[in-house]
């Protein structure tokens, strides 16, 4: 009986891995599927002014959005969410330009255009006052929505956020400005594989459909995202004089081994944002919803339960 049952589970898990290879696409929906619905999201659909944004949004309470990072999409907060369900509404959208949402060659992307299509977003679903996270990219534009429009936001979380003057000073980012080239941009998909390097300092297993999809994906976005890359890190302003209007109460997490943007940053940003608190995790890359998504939420649940 026992080597019966051990034989179907092998042949089963020998299947499993054929069609990981064989049907990259249709595995890779099966594994998100299944990720999702682990962490009770379900898909819909958002209209903003000449965009579709998908979002995955599920559980109950007060809405709590959250926003990726430069070439994440709303999955990027899929294994999070399923710590933060049981406590608030958690709604994650793809922002133009990147994920399942609109692309528009002639588009702008910088903050300023991603915070008012945000806006948008919040009005197209009626949410009115939310809680407001952001990773990266996100993180820069959460916190730039909380400055522009307080009274929207019930408190503010920010995820190794961009934004910062300090934040860019990291050896990527000097190679960056010197010749142009950075792990985010993904110009072949043998580069992927760096880029996923650079992010995190442990990243969870992948299995290989989704990291080829991914990788396919990434590719064929390089030259809209080099474009992207350059309006959101070079000519959008940095945050820093605007920090001190922040009213949400706001935690803010760093990851102490990101590569990508300076940890350093942080103290600057608790420094300047009025009601805000500082969490550094140790073994951390620059993803800590992805590398260690239980520490990360129960951080904000109980931040929330006892904010400054």
């Amino acid at each position: 009986m026992l080597w019966t049952l051990l034989l179907a589970v092998a042949a089963t898990a020998a299947l499993v891995l054929a069609l990981d290879y064989a049907l990259p696409q249709w595995m890779a929906r099966r594994w998100l599927g299944l990720e999702r619905a682990r962490s009770g999201l379900r898909l819909g659909h958002a209209a903003v002014p000449g965009f579709t944004m998908p979002y995955l949004d599920g559980g109950t309470g007060e809405p709590l959005v959250l926003v990726h990072g430069f070439g994440g999409d709303k999955d990027s907060f899929t294994r999070i969410a399923r710590f933060l369900t049981p406590r608030f509404r958690v709604v994650a959208p793809d922002l133009p330009g990147f994920g399942d949402a609109g692309r528009d060659p002639q588009a702008r992307y910088h903050i300023d255009a991603q915070v008012e299509r945000l806006r948008a977003f919040l009005g197209e679903l009626g949410l009115g006052a939310v809680h407001l996270g952001g990773n990266s990219m996100g993180g820069f534009i959460a916190a730039q929505y909380a400055a522009s429009y307080p009274e929207s936001v019930r408190s503010l979380w920010l995820l190794d956020a961009a934004g910062a003057a300090r934040a860019r000073d990291t050896p990527l980012i000097g190679r960056y400005l010197k010749t142009g080239e950075m792990p985010l941009l993904v110009r072949a998909e043998a580069d992927y594989a760096e880029l996923l390097r650079a992010v995190a300092h442990r990243m969870p297993p992948l299995p290989h459909s989704l990291r080829r999809v991914l990788a396919r994906r990434a590719v064929a976005d390089f030259e809209l995202h080099r474009r992207i890359f350059r309006e959101i890190g070079i000519e959008s302003p940095p945050l820093d004089a605007r920090y001190g209007t922040i009213r949400a109460p706001t935690l803010i997490v760093w990851g102490r081994e990101d590569r990508i943007l300076n940890p350093a940053a942080g103290e600057d940003m608790r420094a300047a944002i009025p009601r805000s608190r500082l969490l550094v995790m140790d073994a951390t890359g620059h993803l800590p919803m992805i590398e260690r998504p239980r520490a990360t939420a129960s951080a904000f649940v109980d931040f929330l339960a006892s904010p400054p």
